[in-house]
């Protein structure tokens, strides 16, 4: 892979790879932009195929940190990390300190959180070593798990989608197919379920189906036939890239919209939904709730103050379809738009007052 072509062709600021032999460490950092602030996201940790593989993820998870962010008005950059493991076999406290020594040397140019195979837990330890960490206990000051945010951060963006299409924002009585029964997708169950909706569910955890099924009344069905079920809503909530050439034909939904990141696996998927006359509401816009959460952490987290943010992820969608209806563009090209005319407009702000680009940056950043 070229690696300095692919960073000059979306204008990333930093790739930074952590390895530590004693401890089995072997991270990848991405940070794309930082106009709006330090750069805010989670550590994945996923035993990926090859080292290519692991870079790949990162930088995209990266860049759509930085949408997700300016979309949630936040005074945030874009950021990511990965580690390269088993969650389940290769974890040990001294991994993660050595993590969080590496993200030390950042100078706060990188803020931490947990994402897909990190815990709270694992905050924690690299917290040992580094103040430029979110998501940790709330006996530290922190917020806890973020996942119940995600959650309702997605619910309110398919409230938002559900009212564009049948002309209300209630859930009850429609049928949606949830794939993934994570932490976000099981606490999106939970919702739906006390909203009155109908679950249809999979997951390649038979425990977390099971569960599912008993405490929902919802119904299974293998993980290859969720994309092709008969629903209202589809959501997505493990990994992205559900939406492309090979499954567009069989989409049977009026409206995507899910807690997965990257949901289209090329932006032009986009268009394609369109033409078909499914509703997608923008990834970074919808599951936005858990950033939202974390970062509140950097004011002193409040929990109140934080779900009342997470709440407007109903207008925040709302005002993207309207934009999307508007200039004739699908929602995903219409939510691009509007994070980065943000970024540009805080940018020449910068640029009048400091003469550099990152001095607002740089005294955000004594004050955290």
């Amino acid at each position: 892979m070229p690696i300095f072509e692919k960073l000059d062709e979306y204008r990333y600021e930093q790739l930074v790879f952590c390895h530590d032999k004693a401890t089995g460490l072997r991270a990848i950092v991405a940070i794309h932009d930082t106009t709006l602030g330090p750069a805010l996201g989670g550590c994945r940790m996923y035993p990926y195929a090859t080292e290519e593989e692991a870079i790949v993820d990162v930088l995209r998870l990266a860049r759509g940190m930085t949408y997700k962010a300016a979309a949630s008005g936040l005074n945030l950059g874009g950021g990511k990390s990965v580690i390269i493991g088993d969650p389940e076999r290769d974890k040990s406290e001294e991994l993660f300190r050595s993590f969080g020594r590496y993200l030390e040397t950042l100078g706060g140019r990188y803020i931490v959180a947990e994402d897909v195979g990190t815990s709270t837990e694992d905050m924690e330890n690299i917290r040992i070593e580094t103040s430029n960490v979110v998501g940790v206990d709330v006996t530290h000051g922190g917020s806890g798990d973020p996942s119940p945010f995600t959650a309702l951060g997605v619910l309110q963006g398919m409230r938002a989608c559900v009212e564009e299409v049948f002309g209300t924002p209630s859930l009850e009585g429609l049928t949606v197919a949830v794939q993934g029964l994570g932490h976000v997708g099981s606490n999106l169950c939970k919702l739906l379920d006390e909203d009155g909706a109908n679950l249809i569910v999979t997951d390649i955890n038979r425990e977390a189906v099971e569960r599912a099924v008993a405490a929902f009344g919802a119904k299974s069905v293998a993980p290859e036939e969720i994309l092709a079920v008969p629903c209202d809503v589809f959501a997505p909530c493990a990994l992205g890239a559900v939406v492309n050439d090979e499954t567009l034909p069989g989409f049977r939904c009026a409206i995507i919209a899910g807690s997965a990141n990257n949901i289209l696996h090329e932006p032009r998927h986009g268009e394609a939904l369109v033409e078909r006359g499914i509703l997608y509401a923008p990834d970074y816009v919808i599951n936005a709730g858990g950033l939202i959460n974390v970062a509140d952490e950097l004011e002193g987290y409040n929990e109140q103050r934080a779900t009342k943010r997470v709440l407007r992820i109903y207008e925040s969608v709302k005002r993207i379809l309207a934009i999307a209806k508007r200039d004739g563009v699908p929602p995903g090209v219409a939510a691009d738009t509007s994070a980065l005319e943000r970024i540009a407009a805080i940018k020449s702000i910068e640029r009048l007052h400091t003469g550099h680009p990152y001095g607002q940056m740089t005294r955000r950043r004594e004050t955290l």
